[in-house]
């Protein structure tokens, strides 16, 4: 497929800049992959349409702050950073995104925070990785963390904000991130939707739920520049399937569940390493699948999404899953409708 079959016109007020006053009654459009049918519901009323033992996957990754800004050497010239991946923790070594990006080269330093708390030097000036960072730190990882923490805001997205507000602190994470496996620089949105009442209410209703970890990195920020979409290469993201996560997944299948993703970033955790006889495997490595039409799955059974930008791969994700023309008929509708777009917008389940 060509990358213009999935442009639309999206006004610009219904990109939501703030999250609904709660979680779980945000608008919900639920679509039928099958017949193209369209309901229009609230997310709480997701449960209605699932079993007892159907199974929910989410990405429990934790967003950490990821955003520093501070000041050129010499000029003063304010920059930031957007944190990706680290490369070496003794070294204190980063990949990162430089905006501006041309004012940047290799030796310049960096100031960040009151006295200059953080210095980083650029030691590499790439362009498919953006630049990498040495943070020039003497005291002990736990020092540096807390003062890259301290300086850092979450990544809220600027088509959203241009800058993270106190709201974001809870409502920029999902209430089961865990600690644990923090470091994704962009958030799971579609579980944004899940508040503790539903949960109990799934599992008041006997619905089950399991977890796999993956951290959101560049992938989500480099836009499509080929027409041609097999030409589209996605930067690899860290991915973890535990084995009883990989057990749990493969039992539902089994026993005629239904397996529902939450969020683009688990349809491409679960079908990164699928066997033959469609079942997955304990995983840790990394994944750079990139999922458009037309794409057979072998693992989820429905989905739950949010509502995504024009030409991005989440978009062509989704539509994979539901039907090009179902999914683009139904955006089509959501746009008619005013149900709000991005990560703090409305959902999509499709069934």
């Amino acid at each position: 497929m060509k990358l213009s079959q999935f442009n639309f016109d999206l006004p610009e007020h219904l990109i939501a800049r703030y999250p609904s006053d709660y979680r779980d009654e945000c608008r919900m459009m639920v679509l039928h992959k099958d017949t193209g049918e369209i309901e229009h519901r609230i997310f709480k009323d997701i449960i209605e349409y699932f079993q007892p033992h159907d199974l929910f996957v989410f990405n429990d990754v934790k967003v950490f702050p990821a955003r520093l800004c501070g000041n050129k050497e010499k000029t003063g010239a304010e920059i930031e950073v957007f944190l990706l991946r680290e490369l070496n923790k003794e070294q204190h070594l980063w990949d990162v995104l430089v905006d501006p990006a041309r004012k940047i080269r290799i030796g310049n330093k960096l100031y960040f925070g009151e006295n200059d708390a953080l210095v980083a030097e650029v030691i590499d000036n790439t362009t498919s990785r953006g630049r990498t960072l040495r943070f020039l730190f003497d005291g002990t990882d736990e020092e540096f963390r807390n003062i890259l923490y301290q300086l850092g805001e979450l990544p809220v997205p600027k088509w959203i904000r241009p800058h993270a507000e106190e709201i974001d602190t809870d409502r920029f994470q999902n209430i089961f991130a865990n600690p644990e496996h923090e470091g994704a620089v962009a958030c799971p949105a579609a579980g944004l939707h899940f508040s503790k009442i539903l949960f109990k209410k799934m599992e008041l209703n006997d619905i089950d739920s399991t977890f796999v970890t993956l951290y959101m990195g560049n992938a989500h920020f480099h836009q499509v520049d080929v027409e041609d979409l097999s030409k589209h290469k996605m930067d690899s993201e860290q991915m973890v399937i535990t084995e009883e996560t990989a057990d749990t997944v493969n039992k539902a299948k089994q026993t005629g569940h239904k397996v529902v993703a939450v969020g683009i970033t688990v349809v491409r955790a679960l079908e990164t390493y699928v066997t033959t006889t469609k079942e997955i495997r304990p995983f840790e490595g990394w994944t750079n699948k990139f999922i458009f039409p037309p794409y057979e799955f072998s693992i989820p059974d429905a989905l739950v999404t949010n509502f995504h930008m024009p030409l991005s791969t989440m978009l062509m994700n989704v539509a994979a899953f539901g039907g090009y023309e179902n999914v683009m008929k139904a955006y089509d509708e959501a746009v008619k409708n005013e149900y709000k777009f991005g990560d703090y917008g409305d959902a999509m389940l499709i069934i």
